[in-house]
């Protein structure tokens, strides 16, 4: 239910974003080192050129309550004149303190997440349209499934281009082959659908919304991701994001949806 909400919201934000009047006009540029979390951008510069983000944030509690968690990420675009690439990494752990019967105090993992994906994408004839295939991969140590692997090709194309925002949309079909927490392994077919909303909201800020949904035969599996990012410096910015996980199909000992809320220090070059 809370991810059927967070899809509703995010479609009906996007298309109040692509409806919406053009902001103040701000001067044409090449993706720079803040690529990733500032201004979408009207032009890519023909040749090879790579704009990497860094990302890691990490909370240590101590005294009645004791714990760490720390989240980290690396985002890699590769640009091209014909081709696209973009390699994402990231992971999330976190430890808590507890005290046993006896009053012996020992730390226990309760959450360790992994995930890798490649997506390479072609430049079609007309600007803004790409084929695509992408590979991912996902290790959930306590979520509904603990490995979750798929494969999807299909078209993109951005919706809306202006200087201070961009909506880009993807479809096409796929495989998936996933193992739950109680060790039941599913594969099959994949529908997949993704859409991803940039806005400068104003030079030193800017805001994003992803969602994605790949529906098999028995079961739809959604990301949905919310961040807001305001810029330190040339390179250095602050992100605060919540990002949701659903599953329609898991045991009946694991809940349907998961959260993280977390607040990051981003590193571009």
């Amino acid at each position: 239910m809370l991810m059927k909400s967070l899809s509703i919201l995010a479609a009906a934000f996007l298309a109040t974003a692509a409806g919406s009047a053009a902001a103040d006009d701000f001067a044409d540029s090449a993706p720079s080192s803040s690529y990733f979390t500032q201004a979408p951008t009207t032009a890519i510069p023909e040749g090879s050129n790579w704009y990497t983000s860094a990302e890691l944030g990490a909370i240590s509690t101590s005294g009645n309550t004791s714990g760490t968690s720390v989240t980290g990420k690396i985002d890699a675009r590769h640009e091209m004149s014909n081709w696209s690439n973009e390699y994402v990494v990231s992971g999330y752990f976190k430890e808590d303190e507890i005290t046993d019967d006896d009053g012996t105090r020992s730390r226990t993992r309760s959450a360790q997440r992994y995930s890798v994906s490649a997506k390479a994408a072609f430049k079609l004839l007309e600007d803004g349209h790409r084929a695509f295939v992408l590979g991912s991969h996902v290790a959930d140590k306590f979520g509904a499934y603990i490995r979750y692997s798929s494969l999807s090709v299909g078209y993109g194309t951005q919706l809306l281009r202006r200087e201070d925002r961009t909506v880009d949309v993807e479809i096409g079909p796929g495989v998936f082959h996933g193992v739950s927490s109680a060790g039941e392994t599913e594969s099959g077919m994949t529908v997949r659908g993704a859409a991803q909303l940039r806005w400068r909201v104003s030079p030193s800020a800017a805001f994003s919304q992803t969602v994605s949904v790949e529906r098999g035969t028995a079961n739809m599996h959604s990301v949905a991701e919310t961040s807001l990012s305001t810029k330190i410096n040339g390179t250095m910015q602050m992100k605060a994001a919540f990002s949701a996980r659903n599953d329609t199909n898991v045991p009946d000992e694991k809940k349907n949806t998961d959260t993280q809320t977390s607040l990051t220090l981003v590193y571009s070059f």
